[in-house]
């Protein structure tokens, strides 16, 4: 359960060689879902997805783990990551040690990086995919990027970050910048983020690339998400996912950054939650 003072800490499970911070709520007969945060500075499950988290919950149970290097989760000694072997080790001993053998899965940015090499190197454990404003595919590294990869601590530099996710400015407070400042000045948080991504840092990102060839294999039902004016992962990234992935849908949102689950909150919640219902329509045919 969270605790009192701070939302973002969670349960805990032992994942190979360190302790994964996760959220675990909701129930239900269907598939369960993961939800995977993206890479931003601040960055956790709760950050990431506190709006969604209690509306799927409503229909089943919902798993939102920090991803190695962020949020709560603590780092392994020593501290090496391996774009995505890391992630995916991670992933594939969460749900071991949670006993769920399949599902659903929502990937934010690098989340939904992880997602796609989840379908491809273990697509037994997972049902049906959403990929939101995600990596996976060729694309030249963007000086917004590299901003969020390369920012250092402080409240200016963390509103700086923001105001590129975001399209609607107005959602770039002083409160939630410093919100999220206080994330990343916490004792080893700032030092984690920097061991994800060094430089040089377009290594990192085509490191994430999906051949063609698997993205041509990948069988699951996948619902692609992005918004128009994205200027972290531009839409064409999304764009050639979809000519590529067989079983896929694009939903474009205009006047929308990278904050598709923010920005659009309500629209995402119904698209998210009625594909995932889909699942349950097929069953009950059966």
């Amino acid at each position: 359960m969270q605790t009192a003072t701070n939302p973002e800490v969670a349960h805990t499970i032992r994942t190979g060689g360190f302790e994964t911070n996760y959220h675990d709520v909701g129930s239900g007969d269907g598939i369960p879902v993961l939800l995977l945060h993206g890479s931003g500075a601040g960055v956790s499950a709760w950050a990431n997805w506190r709006g969604l988290i209690p509306v799927l919950a409503e229909q089943r149970r919902v798993i939102a783990p920090d991803l190695v290097g962020f949020g709560y989760t603590t780092l392994p000694d020593p501290v090496r990551f391996e774009i995505f072997d890391t992630w995916i080790d991670q992933i594939i001993a969460l749900l071991d040690g949670l006993d769920v053998p399949q599902v659903h899965v929502v990937g934010n940015s690098f989340g939904g990086g992880l997602a796609l090499h989840l379908a491809v190197r273990h697509p037994q454990r997972l049902g049906r995919i959403v990929l939101m404003g995600a990596g996976g595919v060729q694309f030249d590294f963007t000086p917004e990027l590299d901003a969020l990869w390369g920012y250092t601590p402080s409240v200016e530099n963390m509103k700086k970050i923001m105001d590129i996710m975001a399209y609607n400015r107005s959602l770039v407070t002083d409160e939630l910048a410093e919100l999220r400042y206080r994330a990343t000045a916490r004792p080893g948080a700032q030092e984690a983020f920097e061991q994800v991504f060094p430089e040089p840092r377009q290594r990192w990102l085509d490191a994430q690339i999906v051949p063609d060839a698997d993205l041509a294999a990948i069988e699951h039902e996948v619902l692609i998400l992005h918004g128009r004016e994205d200027r972290v992962v531009p839409v064409a990234a999304s764009q050639a996912m979809f000519d590529l992935i067989p079983n896929s849908q694009l939903h474009v949102f205009g006047k929308c950054g990278h904050w598709t689950q923010i920005e659009h909150a309500a629209r995402f919640q119904q698209l998210v939650g009625a594909f995932f219902a889909e699942d349950t329509a097929e069953a009950n045919k059966v």
